[in-house]
């Protein structure tokens, strides 16, 4: 008895534990942010099913992200703009970026104006106005710029850098750092703009993650499990007699 107790694995043991807490500690991490994502697409699909409210009241609120707006923009029909590097329902193309002063909001802010595709060689014009257009639009948080955010040129950008695009349309003042995707077309006139919000970036695979981990838990066990089966075979196996 006490041969076997000095010959108990005690080092495999103790790593098999380790090993263990940390794979099911993985998959209960997983399980909670699979909930949270849940929770968090949820709320996105319930606020973008508000009906658009005034600009200013929506940023007012704690939850701004994915709200419809009313946009008020003076000029913006004839604004200039930047392009971004996009593609749309599988097509190649950019989306046109403008500046926008809504009079009820405390600083300016970017609009998405639409897509255009890389087919269509003309813009809208740019010309000086104050005519004001009212758009319908969805309010997004711009994240900061990632490294692909360098502009190709002085009006094209590869990803969404809302401080380089305020500068390159020349934004005085205070830049929000939200961007505004027009629903209606502030140039209805032109057909091949088209107004759109990208569709909400949200990957949930984390239920696959934390099958993934406890899996690999259970496979740790039933590990160690066989190796200790193994280990104490001889013990169990009796010599075999002599004639």
């Amino acid at each position: 008895m006490a041969d076997d107790r000095a010959r108990f694995p005690w080092l495999l043991t103790a790593v098999t534990a380790m090993l263990l807490v940390l794979l099911v500690s993985l998959g209960v991490w997983q399980v909670q942010r699979m909930q949270w994502k849940q929770t968090l697409i949820a709320d996105a699909a319930a606020a973008a099913a508000l009906p658009p409210a005034p600009a200013a009241a929506v940023l007012a609120s704690d939850r701004a992200e994915f709200r419809k707006v009313v946009l008020l923009c003076p000029g913006l029909a004839s604004a200039p703009w930047v392009e971004l590097q996009s593609i749309h329902e599988g097509q190649a193309g950019v989306r046109l970026i403008s500046a926008c002063r809504d009079p009820g909001l405390a600083g300016t802010v970017l609009v998405d104006r639409g897509f255009v595709a890389d087919v269509i060689s003309a813009r809208p014009p740019v010309a000086a106005s104050d005519r004001p257009v009212q758009i319908v639009a969805e309010a997004r948080d711009t994240p900061p710029p990632g490294p692909m955010a360098a502009a190709a040129d002085e009006r094209r950008f590869y990803a969404r850098d809302n401080a380089a695009m305020g500068a390159a349309l020349g934004v005085d003042g205070p830049l929000l750092q939200w961007t505004f995707f027009a629903l209606s077309s502030p140039n209805p006139e032109w057909g091949a703009l088209q107004p759109s919000a990208p569709p909400a970036a949200f990957t949930n695979n984390h239920l696959g993650y934390a099958i993934t981990w406890f899996g690999l838990a259970l496979a740790l066990v039933g590990f160690y499990i066989a190796l200790l089966r193994r280990r104490r075979a001889p013990d169990r196996a009796a010599p075999s007699a002599e004639p």
